[in-house]
């Protein structure tokens, strides 16, 4: 056998990142940056208020209530800038320019009247704390020129408001992984059909296919073939003209006498055991056109915490993404657990919050149900002692 992060080495010396493309920054979240950002403005781009009140020249105001002529109005967006004489004050909105000859906003909340006071005299009860009092100055946020968002970098809803914030329209993107996912059984039928003795539901590419594209990916094949003849090398030639990037198939890699994927596609693909539990038998390879291969096991828990383990972080690599695992987290375990000499066990299990101050890993319900309910993999490394009930294990985090 060899180690998990052997097989995980191997695989990603061979991935190739894929092409980058210019999008549009509206419509980029959730893809990966090829090219770093850096703002095209300052932001903000000229000294503004932070607050709805009024603009004064704060040396105008004394301790005690002050009051003040409002000689203009300013709404966000105006580009007017009123002078302001002793004893004047500007009505001014939350991101209106600030006059020039202003040296700090007054909050309405600080006068007697506030907005109900209108454009009338402004009696002010709080003296400002200083020059630039509730002012944001130009560029306080970011420099015209200053990095917003690195390469490598998958883009959130918070990045792509960053940039466009700071006057960027286009960015350069990776294309999202084009992934086919391939099952292989002759007991296979699909979901909602009626089953003779034997059959079973298909529903490992459903799986896999929904796990491919929560980790980014675009499906673009979701087939099954039957445990003779050439059925994988068609389906990888049905996937390459559908321009998959990569092609995953859950089955048909173990050691029985039908065992598809390794009976047809050994020019192509190595199988090997793998230190870990669930999920030893695994494949890997390439085609002649460069297109990956994966073979998982065809147990559906297994093929997931294979894909976790194997696939997610090749697909991210694909596109650049400088973090290709998952999150992890020290949780205590919830039960004792018997750990393996030879394997790493991978248990999923659900992270249980309802006490935030000590939050636990109990592992799920053998089976697809239980998987269905996890949101991590506990990780139990090799060893000859066992695991005690609170005793901190590492999780990867869903």
């Amino acid at each position: 056998m060899i180690d998990v992060a052997e097989h995980l080495a191997a695989i990603l010396e061979a991935v190739v990142p894929l092409e980058s493309e210019p999008r549009d920054v509206a419509a980029a979240r959730g893809r990966v940056l090829r090219a770093a950002v850096h703002a095209a403005v300052d932001v903000p781009g000229f000294d503004c208020s932070a607050m709805d009140g009024f603009a004064v020249r704060a040396d105008d105001i004394t301790a005690g209530p002050t009051t003040l002529r409002v000689v203009a109005d300013l709404p966000a967006g105006s580009e007017l800038d009123p002078p302001i004489g002793p004893g004047d004050a500007v009505r001014i909105m939350t991101g209106a320019p600030v006059p020039t000859d202003a040296t700090a906003v007054v909050p309405f909340e600080e006068t007697a009247e506030g907005l109900e006071g209108g454009l009338g005299p402004v009696a002010v009860l709080t003296a400002p704390r200083g020059p630039g009092a509730h002012i944001r100055r130009r560029g306080s946020d970011v420099r015209a020129g200053s990095l917003v968002a690195a390469a490598g970098v998958r883009l959130t809803a918070g990045r792509v408001g960053a940039i466009a914030a700071s006057g960027v329209g286009t960015v350069s993107v990776a294309r999202a992984a084009r992934v086919a996912i391939v099952s292989t059984g002759s007991e296979l039928r699909p979901a909602g059909t009626p089953l003779r003795r034997g059959q079973i539901p298909e529903s490992n590419s459903v799986l896999l296919a929904g796990l491919a594209e929560e980790a980014g990916a675009e499906v673009v094949l979701r087939t099954s073939v039957d445990d003779s003849g050439d059925g994988p090398r068609r389906a990888i030639a049905a996937a390459e003209a559908a321009g998959a990037d990569v092609v995953v198939f859950s089955g048909g890699v173990s050691a029985g006498a039908y065992e598809v994927v390794k009976n047809t596609l050994g020019d192509l693909m190595r199988f090997e055991p793998v230190r870990m539990q669930p999920g030893k038998p695994q494949g890997f390879g390439r085609s002649a056109a460069g297109t990956l291969l994966f073979g998982l096991p065809g147990n559906p828990v297994s093929a997931a915490v294979s894909f976790e383990l194997f696939v997610r972080p090749a697909l991210r690599a694909l596109e650049g993404d400088g973090e290709l695992g998952r999150s992890r987290a020290l949780v205590p375990f919830a039960v004792e657990w018997r750990a393996r000499p030879e394997r790493a066990q991978y248990v999923p299990v659900r992270i249980d919050r309802s006490d935030p101050a000590h939050p636990v890993a109990e592992p799920v319900e053998r089976g697809t149900r239980g998987f269905g309910d996890a949101n991590g993999l506990a990780v139990i490394p090799p060893s000859t002692r066992g695991v005690a009930a609170a005793d901190p294990v590492e999780v990867l985090l869903w």
